[in-house]
């Protein structure tokens, strides 16, 4: 990932609503969900919401998919991946002993890969 990419990808993560977007969709992995439900769950206009879920789709945070008269969005987990493969991809100068503990706090997610994760 280049560095400008990166910065991109924090710079959409960096607001409230978006943040918070990302996070519900994450834990709604991996069935989605529409945009208007997420603008309830957060209690944002749809308007506002849709704009939020561009930039963060325009950032490669989330995938959408039209289904009938619905847009189901999911988090994007490869770029999730990608994202932290970056933040990681020099860690701890050669000793990976010293990561041990953030490789732990990773512990408590069940670890599920299907064929291509961000695919509907």
């Amino acid at each position: 990932m280049e560095i400008t990419t990166a910065i991109a990808s924090f710079a959409a993560l960096s607001q409230d609503t978006r943040l918070k977007a990302f996070k519900l969709l994450v834990s709604q992995e991996p069935k989605g969900l529409p945009a208007g439900e997420i603008a309830r769950q957060l209690s944002v206009p749809h308007n506002t919401m849709s704009a939020h879920l561009s930039v963060l789709a325009r950032a490669g945070w989330v995938v959408s998919k039209r289904q009938s008269r619905q847009i189901i969005y999911r988090a994007s987990l490869s770029h999730m991946e990608a994202v932290v493969q970056f933040l990681l991809q020099d860690c701890c100068a050669g000793h990976p002993e010293l990561c041990a503990s953030l490789m732990d706090s990773l512990g408590g997610c069940e670890i599920v890969k299907p064929n291509n994760q961000d695919s509907f």
